[in-house]
């Protein structure tokens, strides 16, 4: 491997391993050399990936986290410098959708379930994770967020806007580190295909969706030190 793509020995985070995409970006990043630590709300989910991967146990953490509880967060993190005495990235897969319906008909309800999905976990793991990646030598956050957070349209806008707030808190965050320092950037998609939506529908086409595997790709470019000066940018994986 490339020596300035490598993670040998990196402890990186992941919140929301146990979604569609969490499998492949914990593989992905395990190819690449690093120790894994995926968090999900359910113990079950989380021990299900680990099973998946087959990765050695001195390479793989899993924990069952409310990841928008901040002591629940806060003990996760002090639990992988127990174990690993760092952390060096953060990877924020937790996603949902509500939406489909006009603006105006939408119910606000969707909008309280989207804040505190999409926004309340960023918020709380960027906050608990901070002084772990400014400390790193090769601090990383990396958030995965949708296309439409910068072209909002009717029928999706409190998804939209959820997307969109998270997005500029990442972009804050990234303001806060040092030159030359950790780095904190977001990788655009439209839609996301997982492996199990391609086996259950081997024939149908996804002319608008990234690969899980490649935004997997994505992600450990955005860990490793060949992206080193990107920070506070957006990658596209969308079709234009």
């Amino acid at each position: 491997m490339d020596e300035g793509r490598s993670l040998d020995g990196r402890v990186i985070a992941i919140a929301g391993v146990g979604g569609g995409l969490g499998p492949s970006v914990a593989r992905r990043l395990g190819e690449a050399g690093a120790i894994v630590a995926g968090a999900n709300r359910g113990q079950a989910d989380v021990d299900a990936v680990g099973e998946e991967l087959g990765m050695p146990a001195e390479r793989w953490d899993g924990h069952a986290v409310d990841l928008t509880d901040e002591h629940a967060v806060g003990a996760w993190r002090d639990a992988l410098v127990a174990r690993f005495g760092r952390v060096d990235g953060l990877v924020h897969l937790v996603g949902g959708w509500r939406g489909g319906q006009p603006l105006h008909e939408e119910p606000l309800a969707d909008w309280d379930f989207l804040e505190k999905l999409l926004i309340r976990t960023v918020q709380v793991t960027t906050r608990a994770f901070h002084d772990q990646l400014a400390a790193s030598e090769h601090g990383r956050f990396v958030l995965v967020s949708g296309k439409l957070a910068q072209k909002p349209n009717n029928g999706n806008a409190a998804y939209a806007s959820a997307k969109a707030a998270a997005e500029a808190w990442t972009l804050a965050f990234a303001d806060g580190f040092e030159p030359g320092g950790a780095t904190a950037n977001i990788v655009v998609v439209d839609a996301i295909l997982t492996p199990r939506m391609r086996e259950e529908n081997p024939d149908k086409a996804f002319p608008t969706f990234t690969p899980a595997e490649n935004i997997a790709d994505a992600i450990a470019w955005l860990c490793s030190d060949a992206a080193a000066q990107m920070n506070g940018a957006r990658l596209a994986l969308t079709m234009p």
